[in-house]
C-alpha cells in the first residue's frame, strides 16, 4: 500500500513574502498554505496564521522586516488545523472567525487536529509547540468591518464551499481579496469537508467583488484581474468535473472504490499536475460520493476514518 496521503512528501518548500499593494503582503510557499498580512495605521492583521507557533515565527520574522507595529488581529479563513494552530505565537488582541467556523471548531476541531497532523506531518513543523485548539475571541455572522486607522478591511462569511464557515478578507479601496481555500491556483482543492452544491454560488459571490488581486489558499498570488478570473475558473472547473464524475458513478450504483478509480483516471489528464492531487482525491471523492448519496453535511474526519478510507482506496 502507498504511504498514507502526503506522509511521503518531505520536500521543504521555498517561501516568498511579496507586497501586493502598499502595506498588503502575502506569504506563499510553492503550493503549501498561504497567509496574508495587512499593515494598518495602528497595527497588523494576519490572515491564516500557519500550522504551529514555530512556523508562525517564520511569518512574524517577515512581518518585522516591513513594520514594527503590533500584530493586533488574526483572521481564520476556516477551521482546518493547518490554518489556525499557530495563533498563540502572535500575541494578538483579536482572533476573528465566522460563527459557522466557531461551531466547527467546537464540533470537530480536535478530530481535525489529529487527522491533519497524521495526513501531512511536514506542514506541522514542531507540532509539540501547539498549546491546543485555537478559539476565536470575536465571532461574526455575515460581515465584520475592521478599521485599522484609515485602512478599512471587510471580513466576510462568503458562504459554504470548502467548509460551511469559509471567510474571505476584502479590501475595497485596494481591490485585494484573500480567498482562503475557496480558490486555489495550480493546487488541488481539498473537498473533504465541502459543499459541492453551494461552492459554485460562493465563487460567483467572490467574482462579484471585482478583485484586481487575489491571494488564493494555495498557489501563487494572482496579480491581475485576468489572473483572478483564471483562478476562479480553474477552481470551478475542478469542482464541477469531479462532482459530475462522482454523481455518474453513484447513479450507476458503483461503490466508492470504483468511483475513486474512475474519477482519478478521468481527472488526472487535466488536473493531475496540480499540487497535492493524489493527496486530495480520496478525500474529495469520498465527500462528493456522500453528497451525491444524500448525505448533506460532511462527516467528521478522524485519524481512524482517514486510515480506513486510505486502506480501502489506495491498495496497490
Amino acid at each position: 500500500m502507498k504511504a498514507f496521503a502526503s506522509q511521503a512528501d518531505l520536500e521543504v518548500k521555498k517561501t516568498t513574502f511579496a507586497e501586493l499593494a502598499e502595506g498588503v503582503y502575502c506569504l506563499t510557499a510553492e503550493g503549501d498554505p498561504n497567509s496574508g498580512v495587512i499593515v494598518g495605521d495602528d497595527g497588523v492583521m494576519v490572515i491564516d496564521v500557519r500550522a504551529t507557533p514555530v512556523m508562525a515565527q517564520e511569518l512574524i520574522a517577515e512581518i518585522r522586516k516591513v513594520t514594527d507595529k503590533p500584530i493586533k488581529h488574526l483572521v481564520l479563513s476556516h477551521y482546518h488545523a493547518v490554518r489556525v494552530l499557530g495563533a498563540s505565537a502572535y500575541g494578538a488582541e483579536n482572533i476573528i472567525a465566522s460563527d459557522a467556523t466557531y461551531d466547527l471548531i467546537q464540533e470537530r476541531g480536535a478530530q481535525d487536529y489529529a487527522s491533519e497532523v497524521q495526513r501531512f506531518p511536514r506542514l506541522f513543523k514542531s507540532v509539540e509547540t501547539v498549546p491546543g485548539l485555537t478559539w476565536p475571541s470575536i465571532v461574526f455572522k455575515d460581515r465584520l468591518v475592521v478599521r485599522m486607522g484609515n485602512r478599512e478591511v471587510h471580513v466576510i462569511h462568503a458562504g459554504r464551499g470548502h467548509t460551511k464557515g469559509d471567510t474571505i478578507v476584502w479590501m475595497p479601496k485596494e481591490k485585494v481579496l484573500f480567498s482562503g481555500d475557496l480558490v486555489e491556483y495550480g493546487a488541488t482543492p481539498y473537498c473533504g469537508d465541502a459543499y459541492f452544491t453551494d461552492w459554485p454560488q460562493t465563487l460567483d459571490r467572490l467574482a462579484g467583488f471585482g478583485a484586481e488581486k487575489m491571494v488564493p489558499g494555495r498557489g501563487e498570488a494572482l496579480q491581475t484581474p485576468e489572473e483572478v478570473a483564471k483562478g476562479l475558473s480553474q477552481t470551478r472547473d475542478y469542482l464541477s468535473s469531479l462532482a459530475a464524475v462522482v454523481k455518474e458513478g453513484v447513479d450507476a450504483g458503483h461503490d466508492l472504490q470504483q468511483v475513486h478509480e474512475e474519477a482519478s483516471r478521468r481527472l488526472a489528464p487535466k488536473f493531475g499536475h496540480w499540487v497535492i492531487f493524489e493527496h486530495c482525491m480520496p478525500f474529495d471523492v469520498s465527500r462528493a460520493y456522500d453528497e451525491a448519496s444524500g448525505i448533506n453535511d460532511p462527516r467528521v474526519w478522524t485519524a481512524e476514518r482517514d486510515q480506513e478510507m486510505w486502506r480501502s482506496l489506495e491498495q496497490d
